[in-house]
């Protein structure tokens, strides 16, 4: 080879070599220039200053700081600042310095005002969460750039506006979450209307969450394309109609929510197809139909609620097959039937409520199997035969309710060995025996066992039960010294209790044997000795005055002595009664006239007396005095919650339907006033005085006296003498608002034709807190027949017995938050119900 071509060949090399050394050098200066412009970005956005001090102001060391990680070559991959206060400081984030950010989690770090455009530069981020802050504005359309997003959290912040519609576009999207904002749309927002049709576009998406907004109408077709979901969440909202069977196929799906909806229809056998499906709740709804068979296909299930429907038939059996089902609601519906004994196969279940429900037959004794129930809810059922002593074996139990039903039998001792047993109620049963000693081992907070029939002595259970009730049964002897502190209403209606208890009589001191024996005798043999006296003298007397009385029978009228208290020894109260009327002073007469009738929900008559100097009627003692009283006391009022007061409107309603519609003829009460409703111990309510009342005669005009009292009068009677059930059901509605506003309604019922934007909460009454969503329905349904029943004319009023059916229908109205429902709606309300009334 010549030389010269030798010397081309290796100066082409050494160029080649440059050219490459120079390209590497740009390369390398390049990537530098970049790195330093991350860290350079990084320092300037004063998120680390505390930590660039620390590190001496190194700027190559930004990949060692807080929140920092860094792929090989040095530039930052990820950006984690959770709960690092940021405030004001995410405006001065220079986004488009990093290409390479997949990852910037700022969950609560404090951040203000809107999202910069410029994050939508960060083209390689997959993760992004913004949630916990105080951000504001629209949602930037720049956001829909970040084409390789898998997830994206903004939920607890003060976003307003729409989500563009461009957001379909992000087909990578797998997990989205906007809730608690101010969004017009996306969960705990105030999305309104049917959900969102350019959701459909998001056909990666795996999670979605709808809740808490006000969205309407059926379940959207849409969804039906979204097959990779996973989490469905429609809970709180306004949805209607059938559930849809297209949600049956989304197969993918492990949880799903729709509760506290007004969806109605029935559960079809097609979700069985839900393989996969972990958690469903369907509570609060109006599901109506069957449990299908196919539940038992859903072998993943872990919780199940159902709660608060009206599903009909039994449990189905196949349910057991569900084996690894945690919790299971089933309350509040109207399941006929006996509990499957094979759902002891649920050996992992922790929750049990099956209360409120129309079952019948026993516990199974394999309810020994469930050793990890915390708690067991049977109560209001139709549960016969006695408790199972098996259930002790249920050792992780907390919770035990088995009240309102018909258990008879003892209370098995060895419920008292169960270690972590916190709360019992077995009230309301039949059933018998003593109770166990044992039951005082566990530190129970809660012991109800009233209303059974417990005889023997109370044992002296531990002083930690803080709410114990053990009234209405047959116990006797001394109420131990342990419980003076407690109020009588834990052991009213045991008549042979003693004790230093008020209301109680005191109990006879022992002493030696030797005097109790000789006590004992002085009993018998004085008593007996004063009788053959007494029985001797009375002879003798009675003998002399024969002829005399025979005389002056026929003709001084008679006295017309006759004395009688049902159950009770007659001679005993009636001198009690003397006693403690001072005999018969006026001063403790509480009231005139009266009627004997029989209901629940009716103060109970429990004897009279007819004599020549006085006539009067025994009534069943209400404690807590009467609805006027509690309502005018705000630490009574205060215990008076929401619930009871629901429960007392609903029995006032039941006793007027029973007077109106069951008694022949019928009675119109004409004064039922907060005044004349008492309650007891437990803040139940009775209607009682009946002083006004007055049988309607169908073969006459009715025509009376104006009675009753102001402020409940119905209008009619201003200008009529005419009396109907309608002044009842006029005075109902005036009470009903009373216990609604905790005072009476006088200016708001004459202010009602003025008030077009009052609320329904605004009336409420302000010294309890507001009604839970479960109440709120409640409240809404006594609102609207309230004003129904204050109706001017009569005959648009409804009847009580319409009402009374209204309020033992677990149908519960559509209703809006209580907040959001004003007087003016409740008003036009009366239409429907007048309608629904006439056609009874």
């Amino acid at each position: 080879m010549a030389p010269s071509v030798s010397i081309s060949i290796l100066v082409l090399a050494l160029w080649v070599l440059c050219i490459f050394t120079h390209s590497a050098t740009m390369v390398v200066s390049a990537n530098s220039s970049a790195l330093e412009l991350e860290a350079k970005a990084l320092l300037e956005s004063g998120w680390w200053s505390w930590w660039s001090n620390y590190t001496n102001g190194s700027s190559l060391s930004h990949c060692a700081w807080r929140g920092i990680k860094c792929k090989d070559g040095g530039s930052v991959i990820e950006i984690d600042m959770e709960e690092v206060y940021l405030g004001d400081k995410f405006r001065k984030f220079n986004f488009s310095s990093f290409p390479n950010l997949q990852v910037l989690y700022l969950y609560n770090t404090g951040l203000q005002g809107s999202i910069p455009p410029e994050i939508g530069t960060l083209s390689k981020l997959t993760s992004l969460s913004l949630s916990m802050n105080n951000l504001t504005g629209n949602l930037p359309l720049s956001l829909t750039n970040l084409t390789q997003l898998e997830a994206c959290s903004i939920q607890y912040n003060l976003f307003s506006g729409s989500i563009p519609d461009e957001l379909g576009n992000l087909k990578n999207l797998r997990y989205l979450s906007a809730s608690n904002n101010q969004l017009t749309d996306l969960s705990n927002n105030t999305l309104t209307g049917p959900i969102p049709s350019t959701l459909s576009l998001l056909t990666g998406l795996s999670y979605l969450d709808l809740s808490s907004n006000e969205i309407s109408g059926s379940i959207a077709s849409e969804i039906r394309f979204l097959k990779h979901l996973e989490y469905l969440d429609l809970q709180q909202n306004k949805l209607t109609g059938p559930l849809p069977s297209f949600l049956w196929h989304l197969t993918n799906l492990t949880y799903l929510s729709l509760n506290s909806n007004q969806i109605n229809g029935s559960i079809t056998a097609e979700i069985g197809n839900m393989k996969n499906l972990e958690e469903l709740y369907l509570n609060y709804n109006d599901i109506a139909g069957q449990i299908p068979i196919t539940i038992g296909h859903l072998i993943k299930l872990r919780n199940l609620s159902l709660a608060w429907n009206q599903i009909s038939g039994s449990i189905p059996a196949e349910i057991a097959n569900c084996i690894l089902l945690q919790n299971l609601t089933l309350s509040h519906n109207y399941l006929t039937g006996t509990i499957p004994f094979n759902m002891s196969n649920l050996y992992l279940l922790v929750y049990l409520d099956l209360s409120y429900n129309n079952l019948s037959g026993f516990i199974p004794r394999t309810i020994s199997h469930l050793t990890d129930l915390e708690t067991l809810s049977l109560n209001w059922n139709q549960i016969s035969d006695s408790i199972p002593i098996e259930i002790a074996d249920c050792r992780s139990l907390k919770h035990l309710s088995l009240s309102h039903n018909y258990l008879t039998g003892n209370i098995p001792f060895l419920i008292g060995y169960l270690h972590f047993l916190n709360a019992v109620d077995l009230s309301h049963n039949n059933i018998s025996g003593d109770i166990p000693f044992e039951l005082g081992s566990p530190p129970l907070e809660l012991l109800d066992l009233s209303y059974n029939n417990l005889t023997g002595n109370i044992p002296m259970f531990s002083i930690s039960i803080k709410e114990i009730n053990l009234s209405y049964n047959s116990l006797q002897g001394q109420i131990p010294n342990g419980y003076l502190n407690c109020t009588p209403y834990t052991f009213i209606g045991n008549k042979d209790l003693c004790g230093d208890i008020q209301g109680f009589r005191p109990c006879f001191r022992n002493s030696p044997n030797s005097f109790s024996k000789i006590v004992h005798q002085i009993k018998i043999v004085v008593p007996l000795s004063f009788f053959l006296v007494f029985l001797l003298l009375g002879f003798i007397f009675l003998s002399r005055r024969g002829d005399k009385k025979t005389k002056s029978d026929s003709s001084e009228p008679k006295n017309g002595d006759l004395f009688s208290i049902w159950n009770y020894d007659g001679k005993i109260a009636y001198e009690d009664i003397i006693e403690a009327t001072k005999d018969f002073d006026i001063s403790y007469c509480i009231g005139t006239g009266g009627y004997e009738i029989r209901h629940r929900n009716i103060v109970k008559l429990l004897g009279y007396c007819l004599h020549n100097r006085c006539m009067f009627l025994i009534y069943e003692y209400m404690e807590r005095g009467s609805l006027f009283s509690v309502l005018s006391n705000n630490v009574e009022a205060m215990e008076f919650d929401w619930m009871k007061r629901m429960n007392v409107i609903k029995s006032t309603a039941h006793a007027l339907c029973y007077m109106h519609h069951e008694c022949v003829p019928a009675i119109v009460h004409r004064d039922i006033t907060s005044n004349n409703i008492l309650l007891n111990s437990e803040l139940e309510g009775f209607v009682s005085d009946f002083g006004m009342a007055k049988f309607l005669d169908p073969d006459s005009s009715n025509q009376t006296l104006v009675a009753g009292t102001y402020g409940y009068l119905a209008p009619e009677l201003a200008y009529t003498m005419v009396v109907t059930e309608k002044c009842d059901v006029y005075n109902f509605g005036v009470v009903a608002l009373e216990i609604l506003m905790g005072r009476h309604p006088g200016e708001l019922m004459t202010s009602l034709s003025s008030s077009q934007s009052v609320m329904l909460n605004d009336i409420l009454d302000q010294r309890l807190p507001p009604p839970n969503r479960l109440v709120a329905k409640d409240v809404f349904l006594v609102a609207a027949i309230s004003f129904a029943c204050l109706h001017t004319k009569p005959k648009s009023r409804p009847t009580m017995k319409w009402v009374s059916q209204e309020f033992l229908s677990h149908k519960k109205p559509v209703t809006n938050p209580l907040h959001s429902v004003s007087l003016w709606q409740l008003r036009n309300q009366e239409n429907y119900i007048i309608g629904e009334s006439e056609t009874q």
